[in-house]
């Protein structure tokens, strides 16, 4: 395999492990705005779905470039949903 193959290999590996981070940190995102919304209208939610995908994106992380994300907690939403001068 010459040099430029392999760096352009990496780099393609590199690339494919951002993009699914992207993908995944929007999907966790979206689930805690969900989780916000529901809590905020007082009806019951579950943060089980933020942390099945934060487990997906640190287990990624371990192999590559990507950052890692913290758990969420039940709390940690009720928290967010009451803080003054949150929409």
């Amino acid at each position: 395999m010459s040099v430029h193959h392999a760096i352009s290999e990496h780099s393609r590996r590199q690339n494919q492990q951002i993009e699914a981070f992207l993908q995944l940190d929007r999907k966790r995102e979206q689930s805690i705005e969900e989780a916000l919304d529901l809590c905020r209208r007082g009806e019951p939610f579950s943060v089980a779905e933020i942390n099945r995908v934060t487990a997906e994106i640190n287990e990624r992380a371990k192999k590559g470039i990507i950052p890692t994300r913290r758990m969420v907690t039940e709390q940690m939403i009720r928290d967010f949903a009451a803080a003054p001068g949150k929409p």
